[in-house]
């Protein structure tokens, strides 16, 4: 291993804006890495070729050729992103024991995918079991996943925003009327969109509030024919911006919400606090390590007037939050920088390998 660059084989999707994120910044700080990829994204990655039409089986069909390109660029390391798919795929590569693997959990890949059957569920105990060490982004998360398997060794390290999206943190707290929502997290059934439009319909038509959704997801359509019974100045959408120009975006709103079911530490909550948006969030265990009374407020998922009651009063009311809102710029600072956590990352990269050549 040289001390100037880390050789990481990625196995991630080349779709994901995270792997994007991710792998950039390992080689903005000098490693040198290659994407191996099952989806074909339109980042730089080595396509690991797709066989049949069953998706969960691309993973396990991919092996030969995943092994050859192991073979050939004989990695320091393989980083993996997340259990339940290139997770499995590491697990079964029989890489030599003088290559480690570090395996990234995705909440989902915990709180989701191991009770939708007893085959998902042995894939993550065996993604997990065999990694030489598992990085969950939240306390939390972390807890759930040794629940679920016997691990060699577990981290926590979040994702974070990066340091110069700071710049964009509102200077101006007053909040508008009508209020501005952003709701950042796409039309799928655990973002539970449906129950925010719900919920917020009196405000909308009211015009308290204006709420603006992303136009992607598998609901979309559906949602769309929802939204469409509510007053048309309070409801819009956004399409998927490049990074550079979703952070000045996302500034410009008063409140970012969220009502997922199932979340681990979400990045989009951090990111939101480093812009100075106030949070909101439904009170589930994989936000409160980020999210209280004292940083911004949580609402009953099994209430539609919880949610109503916190919008309604930050509509009506005139204070800033000023303290939280600089309170939550500062934790940011300390805990929540994309690229301090990602030398982190890199760091534990390091002293995995150092330990397994011993």
């Amino acid at each position: 291993m040289s001390s100037d660059a880390l050789k990481i084989l990625l196995l991630a999707d080349s779709r994901s804006f995270h792997t994007e994120r991710f792998a950039g910044e390992l080689r903005q700080q000098g490693c040198h890495v290659l994407v191996a990829s099952v989806e074909r994204g339109h980042m730089l990655h080595f396509h690991l070729r797709e066989h049949g039409e069953v998706s969960t089986r691309h993973y396990l069909l991919s092996v030969p050729r995943a092994r050859a390109l192991l073979r050939r660029f004989q990695p320091d390391i393989i980083d993996a992103h997340f259990a339940s798919g290139y997770g499995f795929l590491a697990s079964l590569l029989g890489q030599r024991s003088n290559i480690p693997s570090l395996l990234h959990v995705l909440g989902s890949d915990v709180l989701i995918v191991p009770n939708l059957s007893f085959l998902r569920r042995k894939k993550v105990q065996r993604a997990l079991q065999k990694a030489n060490c598992v990085v969950a982004d939240s306390k939390y998360l972390a807890q759930k996943t040794v629940s679920l398997a016997s691990l060699k060794y577990v981290e926590v390290i979040g994702w974070g925003v990066e340091k110069k999206a700071l710049v964009h943190h509102k200077k101006d707290y007053t909040l508008t009327k009508p209020l501005r929502i952003i709701v950042p997290r796409g039309h799928e059934p655990v973002y539970n969109n449906g129950f925010i439009l719900d919920a917020l319909a009196p405000l909308v038509n009211d015009k308290q509030v204006e709420i603006t959704f992303p136009a992607h997801g598998s609901l979309l359509s559906e949602f769309r024919n929802h939204a469409s019974t509510l007053s048309e100045s309070g409801i819009h959408y956004y399409n998927k911006l490049p990074r550079e120009e979703f952070v000045p975006f996302m500034a410009g709103f008063d409140v970012c919400l969220s009502a997922a079911i199932s979340d681990s530490s979400p990045t989009i909550l951090v990111e939101a606090m480093a812009l100075g948006l106030i949070p909101v969030a439904a009170d589930i265990p994989g936000v409160r390590e980020w999210l209280n009374a004292d940083s911004g407020y949580l609402f009953n998922l099994d209430d539609s007037s919880s949610l109503r009651s916190v919008i309604g009063n930050l509509a009506k009311g005139k204070d800033p939050h000023k303290v939280m809102r600089s309170r939550n710029l500062e934790k940011v600072r300390q805990h929540g920088i994309f690229e301090d956590n990602m030398s982190i990352h890199i760091e534990l990269m390091r002293r995995l390998v150092a330990e397994v050549r011993v």
